[in-house]
């Protein structure tokens, strides 16, 4: 997320823009571009986005469960990696350089050097590690509760998370992930999420609903770190905060499905 001349400039287009964050954020062959600053402006439109992404992933997940008779554990791995390989690894450098960032003692200053190397360090490994393994968890979790609706939700809520973290941090510039932060505004955040925590309800009732207040939990805690760490946010910020936002909707929707 540090190289913004991947854009061209171009009168601003609602569409082409939300086709634009889709590029941006998928493999799939779109390849529609605009400007930096024109796609942010529907950076609060980013969930909605990934219901697409999360509606595949559950075929997916349906497929080796109902056509190829998987098991759940191996339905889940399959679906994880669909989901990683559909968008690029596009945040995995995120989890990997921030936690090394904030492994590292020292100022601020010395940390965002860290974290913006391009080296990787054995804390950014195993907190890679842990994040996937315990997503693949949860998966599996609701894949055993037959809930595979969950895959749409926690995919969509993923991005809520992203956006949870970008209200509540200041941005560190240069560099795109500032752009994402300066357009998520109070107004933005609280009708996206509303929306979107509408849209979890209606897909999975109040498992969904448990599985928004995860995500927004999960952003407002890697906020806080990275304040704590950081003082500014970045893109490797935000990319976090999308991973465990997955995470945490997975853990508070398996939490939800054994009680409810």
């Amino acid at each position: 997320m540090e190289d913004d001349s991947y854009f061209e400039d171009e009168e601003f287009s609602p569409i082409r823009s939300l086709l634009g964050l889709l590029t941006f954020s998928t493999i799939l062959p779109i390849n529609v571009f605009t400007s930096i600053e024109y796609m942010t402006k529907l950076t609060w439109a980013w969930p909605f986005i990934h219901i697409f992404i999360g509606i595949l992933a559950a075929i997916c997940g349906y497929i080796s469960l109902e056509i190829l008779h998987l098991n759940s554990f191996f339905a889940a791995v399959i679906v994880y990696a669909f989901l990683m390989i559909i968008t690029g690894y596009n945040h995995l450098d995120g989890v990997m350089d921030m936690a090394d960032g904030v492994m590292v003692h020292g100022e601020p200053e010395r940390k965002i050097r860290v974290m913006k190397d391009s080296s990787v360090g054995s804390g950014g490994v195993a907190t890679l590690f842990l994040v996937a393994s315990l997503t693949i968890a949860g998966i599996y979790n609701i894949l055993d509760y037959n809930f595979i609706i969950g895959i749409i939700i926690c995919e969509m809520l993923a991005k809520t998370s992203l956006l949870t973290t970008a209200l509540l941090s200041k941005p560190l510039t240069p560099g795109i992930g500032s752009y994402f932060i300066n357009e998520t505004t109070p107004s933005k955040y609280f009708i996206s999420t509303a929306i979107i925590t509408t849209f979890a309800f209606l897909l999975g009732g109040l498992v969904g609903i448990f599985g928004a207040l995860g995500a927004i939990i999960s952003g407002t805690i890697i906020a806080v770190i990275a304040k704590r760490n950081f003082v500014l946010a970045n893109g490797d910020v935000l990319g976090m905060s999308n991973e465990v936002g997955r995470l945490f909707s997975l853990l508070f929707m398996a939490v939800a499905l054994y009680f409810l």
